[in-house]
This record gives C-alpha cells, sequence and structure tokens, in this order.
C-alpha cells in the first residue's frame, strides 16, 4: 500500500506544473507581429511577385508618359518598404521584445545595408535611361543622410546625391506635401511610388481610418496609373491611424486597440 501510494504522489509531482519551467515572457500583438510581417517579407515569393509586379507596372506607365512635352519628367519615390527592405531592423526588434525606437533605428539606417526589394534597381535605372530624373523623397531624418546615400550607392540606384534625396528637414511635419510642390515648379512628376498612402497626396495625410478609406475609393483610378502602391505589412499610417496617431501609447495599450478593430466571427 505505501509502495502505491508513493507512486500516486510521484505521479502526481511529475504531472504538476512547475514555476521553474512556466514561461515569464510577455507577448505583445504589436511586437511579435512585426516578426510575423518580417518572415513574410523575407521569405514569401508572393510578396516578392507583388514587388515585380508593382515595378512591372510602374515601368508601362512611366513608357506611357514619355511623349508627352513640357517640363523635365521625374519619378517621386519614397524608399523604405518602397525599394529598400527594413525588415531585419524590425525582426531583430521584435526578437530583442521592443517597438521601433528612433534610436536603434538611427544605428541601422547608418549602416547602409538595406537589401533591395525585387525589380525597383531594373526600374530606376531604365527611368534614368530614358531621362526621367528619380527624385528621393524621405521621411528619414535629415540627420540620417550619410547612411541614405551610402546604401543608395552601394547598389548603384541613379541620382543618389543630395539634390535628389529630400530628406525631412527638423521641426517639420511628415507630411510630404511641400516637398512635392517644390519639385512641381521645375519638374513634371509622371510617377509616385510608395508603401504608405502619405507618399501619393495630402489627401491622405493624418487623416482618420474612416477618411482614410473614403479618399483611398475617390482616387482609385490613380493606383496603378500614377501611383505604384508597394505592401508593407509591418507599419505604416494604416497602424497609426488605429491609434489616432497618439505615438505615446504603450505596447499594451496598442494591444488593446488593436483587438478592438479586428473583425472575427
Amino acid at each position: 500500500m505505501r509502495k502505491y501510494l508513493f507512486i500516486l504522489a510521484a505521479f502526481g509531482a511529475a504531472c504538476s506544473p512547475s514555476k521553474h519551467t512556466q514561461s515569464t515572457t510577455s507577448s505583445s500583438i504589436v511586437i511579435d507581429g512585426k516578426l510575423w510581417a518580417s518572415v513574410y517579407q523575407q521569405k514569401a515569393a508572393e510578396y516578392k511577385a507583388l514587388c515585380f509586379q508593382a515595378y512591372n507596372i510602374a515601368q508601362l506607365r512611366l513608357d506611357q508618359s514619355l511623349q508627352a512635352a513640357g517640363k523635365p519628367k521625374a519619378v517621386v519615390t519614397d524608399i523604405d518598404e518602397t525599394f529598400l527592405d527594413n525588415s531585419p531592423y524590425a525582426a531583430k526588434q521584435s526578437l530583442s521584445g521592443k517597438d521601433y525606437d528612433a534610436a536603434t533605428w538611427s544605428e541601422w539606417t547608418s549602416l547602409g545595408q538595406a537589401d533591395t526589394l525585387a525589380g525597383a534597381l531594373g526600374f530606376f535605372k531604365y527611368a534614368a535611361s530614358q531621362n526621367v530624373e528619380v527624385f528621393y523623397i524621405t521621411n528619414r531624418d535629415e540627420k540620417e543622410r550619410a547612411g541614405t546615400l551610402k546604401n543608395l550607392q552601394k547598389f548603384g540606384f541613379p541620382f543618389a546625391d543630395d539634390a535628389h534625396l529630400v530628406m525631412r528637414q527638423p521641426g517639420s511635419s511628415s507630411s510630404k506635401e511641400s516637398r512635392r510642390q517644390t519639385l512641381l515648379q521645375s519638374h513634371e512628376i509622371i510617377l509616385l511610388l510608395g508603401d504608405n498612402l502619405g507618399d501619393f497626396s495630402a489627401l491622405f495625410d493624418k487623416k482618420n481610418l474612416d477618411e482614410r478609406s473614403a479618399n483611398t475609393a475617390i482616387s482609385a483610378g490613380e493606383f496603378g496609373k500614377r501611383f505604384i502602391v508597394l505592401p508593407n505589412p509591418s507599419y505604416g499610417d494604416w497602424e497609426s491611424a488605429l491609434y489616432n496617431y497618439n505615438y505615446k501609447l504603450s505596447a499594451a495599450q496598442k494591444d488593446s486597440v488593436m483587438k478592438a478593430n479586428v473583425k472575427g466571427f
């Protein structure tokens, strides 16, 4: 009998949860989700296909715009997740249990090591061969100029110089409209490329979810014509609009907003 009771006790102890083996790691939809998005960006052939598709359409539209006379022609493009892949940064932050922060982002961009997206370099070189200038209008800070130029020049992007790299200046807003308007004084913008709707028009600047959706419908005829959109599952105004552009929310607060906005069944 004693032997039987001893066996039962030993079995119960083996089956009971141990505080030493329980995971104490907290999870976050916002932070962990960046890892999922990074794997998709790095490994999914479908993501690569979408990039090829975007740049194939861009070349087709560029060819259709070459005949018209007028001002010198220009293509305006965003940089991050439009033709440079920053998923290694997002993955590292996620694996470290951290969200985006300016210090680590600046460290990453200073390296000039971001790879190119499929189809991007070939398209921009083709544009240059057709005497179309490329202007890189980015919301990277001015202090990131050296690392950004290093990255562009590493791959041989055309017009990779200070005159064509238009950074966000200290104290300025994230809107790119004034920079586009300045360029329009001297050039005809025949195409705009980006991963964020604010890369195309002020119509999308700091708009809430419903306004973004409505304005997208209003602009439907521009997508695939003058506006070439690249996929970005990791970040953007689509996410910021969920939080009403409140960048001070904690990861837990962002998680709550995500859960409140997702549709299930």
